[in-house]
């Protein structure tokens, strides 16, 4: 680039790609511009206080506030719109101290730009969305990979550093900003290889296959016979909870044999496991329970003769309650539907009353590497020490984060926690998420950290910050969360 252009630009050193930014203008990642010569953060810092919604923030009614920025309570600094510590040798943008509780706290908050990054969604949903370890792509390309299973949800790993920087410009590309979006709580669609097409939003419903789920289930097919089962003796003789991963049936289980439930002749398709529990009645699939069945008569065998009678009242239902079928055996001993009675219907609304509403969860996950450590301190491995041993707390925008066990700083955090819009991005690619470190200031000076930086609480707080109601969890300088405070 020749002196005529870059006179009239400066640089930017905050992250790797190293922009050169005209007056008036933003860098690539829209987080730095240049005013006039000067290279400014473009969104406010942001404090979490309670009692936010006092200070307005630029919304021209400044003149009904009194001067006072603390409104009697105590803020936290979070590192939303705080900038970064790149290059590597600067110190944190923000070393904030003040008294919590007579005792002398002091807050290390930086963005991060993490390379090594990803998320962790949960998807609440019986339905199948595609087998374990199958791609998950946007815009045809791959950005992650589904996990294991849990407990009626379905789970996703996205991102991570080889679909950041391992792949293609493009892969990089779409998965820095699928990850930045989801993590700002905006509505990504997913497809997934030999599977479903997903809508995922924080906190919100998925969307799958262009239908929305309404409930996460109330249990697998045995956990629903158990619940229900004193509910249903009296009223029906025999009752299938459809369920692709454990099928219950009433007769045979443990909760009908000690309800004296007589045994009704039912014989069901799929491996038989403990009595009244069977695997693997039909394919995974988004009909009935997870299963592939949109006809759940298809999962039985011909009943019994020794054992059955005409008359036999059967009710099969989801594990969700929100498919369900009441039948009675004909002269032929072939369920036949009729009508359910009142007391039918009411169970089914029961379970359907006992599953949780069906939502995205996500959890943004990432590796606090040497630009953050040495931000906070000239010896780096001494941070990660303070943190192994309970002293320095650590939060992503304020809300609570979980730091892994071994090696290294690990954190994983809510976004549903943290303040709007928390995160950015740099088109290396990497995302930018917020990082705070919470200790004692005795506790900062023995880890080394950059004490001719520390500035009081109050030379931070200015009309234009940003201030949000804090979010879930505990207050991040509470004593308790330290083990000298318990």
């Amino acid at each position: 680039m020749n002196d005529a252009v870059t006179s009239e630009k400066i640089r930017c050193d905050a992250c790797p790609v190293m922009c050169y930014i005209a007056d008036g203008r933003a860098g690539a990642c829209d987080r730095y511009a240049n005013h006039a010569g000067v290279l400014v953060r473009l969104d406010p810092l942001t404090v979490l206080q309670a009692g936010a919604a006092a200070v307005p923030f630029l919304d021209g009614q400044e003149e009904d506030w009194d001067g006072d920025v603390i409104k009697g309570h105590r803020p936290f600094i979070t590192a939303v719109g705080a900038g970064t510590t790149y290059p590597d040798y600067k110190p944190a943008p923000f070393i904030v101290s003040q008294a919590v509780e007579g005792v002398d706290m002091v807050t290390v908050v930086t963005e991060g730009i993490f390379s090594y990054c990803g998320v962790k969604v949960k998807i609440d949903t019986d339905r199948h969305i595609g087998a374990e370890r199958a791609y998950v792509r946007v815009d045809g390309e791959a950005i992650g990979h589904v996990m294991t299973g849990e407990y009626g949800s379905s789970m996703l790993s996205l991102g991570g550093v080889l679909h950041l920087t391992g792949g293609s410009k493009k892969e990089g590309r779409v998965t820095c900003d699928a990850l930045m979006r989801l993590c700002n709580r905006e509505a990504v669609e997913v497809s997934i290889d030999d599977g479903a097409t997903v809508i995922l939003q924080a906190g919100q419903a998925p969307i799958i296959n262009g239908v929305p789920e309404k409930l996460m289930r109330v249990g697998c097919g045995s956990a629903t016979i158990g619940m229900f089962a004193k509910q249903w003796v009296g009223h029906v003789d025999e009752v299938v909870v459809v369920d692709d991963h454990i099928t219950g049936v009433l007769s045979e289980h443990q909760a009908g044999k000690l309800l004296d439930v007589p045994p009704t002749g039912i014989k069901m398709k799929g491996r038989r496991s403990t009595p009244g529990r069977y695997f693997q009645v039909a394919h995974p699939g988004t009909g009935w329970g997870g299963t592939d069945v949109d006809d759940p008569l298809t999962i039985l065998n011909p009943f019994d003769p020794k054992a059955a009678w005409p008359g036999l009242r059967m009710l099969m239902v989801s594990t969700t309650g929100e498919q369900w079928a009441y039948y009675e055996l004909d002269a032929g001993l072939v369920p036949r539907v009729v009508e359910a009675p009142a007391v039918i219907r009411a169970s089914a609304e029961r379970i359907a009353e006992n599953c949780e509403p069906s939502v995205c969860s996500v959890l943004f996950m990432g590796g606090a590497g040497g630009s953050l450590r040495a931000g906070v301190t000239t010896n780096p491995v001494r941070l990660t020490q303070s943190v192994k041993a309970a002293l320095t707390r650590v939060s992503c925008g304020g809300a609570s984060a979980y730091v892994w066990p071994g090696g290294g700083i690990t954190v994983m955090a809510d976004v549903m926690a943290m303040p709007a819009n928390s995160f950015g991005y740099v088109p290396t690619p990497a995302l930018v998420a917020p990082i705070e470190f919470t200790l004692r200031l005795a506790d900062y000076a023995a880890l080394g950290g950059h004490l001719d930086h520390v500035q009081p609480v109050e030379t931070v707080m200015t009309p234009a910050i940003r201030r949000v109601e804090p979010g879930e969890g505990r207050d991040p300088q509470d004593a308790r969360n330290f083990p000298w405070g318990r």
